[in-house]
């Protein structure tokens, strides 16, 4: 489904309690760390979807399986523009659509649709195309356009400490931007163009604050503990962003571990 373009707003600006050190890749770890695996996956899929859109259930199908694949950084942006069709979607969120109108600007496109599959931050397609998903993702990591800087995530005492690696070519600046999602959750539609159907809905975006800026060069960023375990889940991603302030390609990205969770996302972790 198609919607016309309009004005788009700005992703609002939420600061955190980081510390930011440069040479983080050549400090030592702190003895008391807990150091989850370096995730350098195949790539990041943003999908936007809605539970009022009748060409979405697809994609949501298949966005179940991306969410559970061990090489993946998968994450669903339920918007709200399909909510006049009769059924308010119980996970959009009005900062999920204006990150969609924010990338629909950063492509030079004329519209926004669902469903949406936006690939490492560079490219497009239709969300429900198996083909068109996995055959991209697999372009860019031989074109050198995949996660090319490693994200190591790591916890010591409270704090949730996040190590960029070295850029080596490429762009120089990004934003390092932190990611809140849901546990996976079914949903029961009562009306709209999907009344009736039980649908499950995985990594549904909650919220997204910006961390820090990196600047080409190892840099370590620290995260209270707390704002990870009041979450259901939580992705890193470095995120080039143009002057104008539009997301652009994702150089490096990783799930953040919460301690004690049971969802399948922090068991493969």
């Amino acid at each position: 489904m198609v919607m016309a373009s309009r004005r788009s707003l700005w992703l609002a600006a939420f600061a955190l309690a980081f510390s930011v050190y440069a040479g983080a890749g050549r400090a030592s770890e702190p003895e008391t760390a807990q150091a989850e695996k370096p995730d350098r996956p195949l790539g990041v899929v943003e999908l936007f979807t809605s539970q009022g859109c009748s060409s979405c259930p697809p994609a949501d199908a298949f966005f179940a399986e991306l969410a559970t694949r061990q090489d993946l950084v998968a994450l669903a942006y339920h918007v709200d523009y399909w909510d006049y069709l009769g059924w308010k979607d119980t996970l959009s969120h009005r900062e999920n659509t204006e990150r969609q109108y924010d990338y629909m600007r950063y492509f030079s496109s004329r519209s926004v649709y669902t469903p949406q599959a936006v690939l490492n931050g560079r490219m497009h397609v239709n969300g429900a195309n198996r083909g068109e998903v996995d055959g991209a993702l697999a372009r860019m990591a031989r074109a050198g356009e995949g996660m090319r800087v490693p994200i190591k995530v790591s916890r010591t005492g409270d704090r949730v400490i996040i190590d960029a690696g070295d850029a080596g070519a490429g762009p120089n600046d990004a934003h390092v931007v932190i990611v809140y999602f849901d546990a996976p959750q079914t949903v029961n539609i009562g009306q709209g163009e999907n009344s009736g159907r039980k649908m499950t809905y995985w990594n549904a975006v909650t919220g997204i604050q910006t961390a820090g800026m990196w600047h080409g060069m190892a840099q370590r960023y620290e995260l209270p503990l707390s704002e990870i375990t009041k979450k259901g889940g939580c992705a890193v991603l470095l995120q080039s962003v143009g002057k104008d302030g539009l997301p652009g390609p994702i150089l490096g990205a990783a799930f953040i571990h919460k301690p004690g969770s049971e969802t399948s996302l922090d068991r493969k972790l």
